[in-house]
């Protein structure tokens, strides 16, 4: 038996479903990437605590993944196990304050919706916006104008020793697409978010009004990891790509949106091979020909 089956079968006795050789196309919105050894969705902080304390001194590598949305998982999988928070995780609670708690593994989607329905303003950015909640913290989140940084509290983990703790918002380091969580080892567990009393019209009115321009402007039809890099100082990076006559090039079934030019899309058959030689090309052109240096935006596992 190697280490990872020790997880795999902890992870049935603990009630967690749990899976091997766990393709994660399925699991990315890029639709690309091997086969992860074990798969396994946690439903609670207990289930959580435990396969990751098991993952620690069996020695086997570990990731909380979220929605797939920012990622671009390798060919060869992932040696070690997958962590989906699932259960508790999704839940969203209303509490006495008027703030919001919400699980991590609950979609961006749900919690922006139940925003409107309880009337709460602040996090209409977000609708649209293919992520879980933890996901959307890790790498602060944001568009047209609105970051998670805006609504967000505190935010509850597990450390790298497996203890339960918080950061609240003054600790967080919540900047341009990152967090104090991209360079700690926790993983989030949960989010309190405080947001204003609103209008539940103009809520909806400024969700559909974005979720418009979103569907107007990027290539929703096919796979993708939404923005491939990062705005540099003084420009925008699809401004850049489109200029330096980009927009269409491709590399196997990786292929820079004729759409929008931040966006590679995989066409049917891309590989991670594919995404990551487009991105090189990409970022030498741009280089060369306007000065600018683009930093990659997805996570690459």
């Amino acid at each position: 038996m190697d280490r990872s089956d020790i997880i795999f079968n902890l992870a049935q006795l603990l009630g967690c479903e749990a899976r091997k050789d766990e393709p994660l196309s399925k699991h990315t919105t890029f639709k690309i990437g091997g086969t992860a050894d074990t798969y396994i969705n946690v439903n609670n902080l207990g289930q959580l605590m435990s396969v990751v304390k098991e993952c620690r001194e069996s020695d086997v590598d570990y990731l909380v993944l979220g929605n797939g949305s920012n990622v671009l998982a390798s060919d060869d999988g992932f040696r070690g196990v997958v962590i989906r928070l699932d259960g508790d995780f999704r839940k969203i609670t209303l509490l006495e304050d008027g703030s919001v708690f919400c699980g991590a593994g609950a979609t961006l989607a749900s919690l922006c919706k139940f925003a409107l329905n309880n009337g709460l303003t602040g996090l209409e950015f977000g609708w649209g916006i293919p992520g879980t909640v933890g996901g959307a913290v890790f790498m602060n989140a944001g568009a047209y104008g609105g970051e998670m940084k805006d609504v967000v509290y505190s935010v509850s983990h597990i450390d790298k020793n497996g203890s339960v703790g918080r950061t609240d918002r003054d600790k967080l380091a919540l900047g341009y697409r990152t967090s104090v969580y991209r360079h700690n080892d926790c993983i989030i567990t949960g989010v309190t978010l405080r947001m204003k009393p609103g209008n539940p019209e103009e809520i909806r009115a400024k969700m559909d009004d974005f979720l418009g321009r979103r569907s107007d402007k990027q290539p929703l039809d096919y796979p993708s990891a939404g923005s491939v890099f990062k705005r540099p100082e003084g420009a925008f990076a699809g401004a850049l790509i489109e200029q330096c006559g980009l927009k269409g090039r491709s590399h196997g079934g990786a292929c820079v949106s004729e759409k929008h030019a931040g966006f590679i899309i995989n066409t049917g058959k891309a590989t991670a091979h594919d995404v990551k030689s487009l991105i090189r090309e990409v970022q030498t052109e741009v280089a060369e020909k306007t000065g600018y240096v683009l930093e990659c935006e997805l996570i690459i596992l």
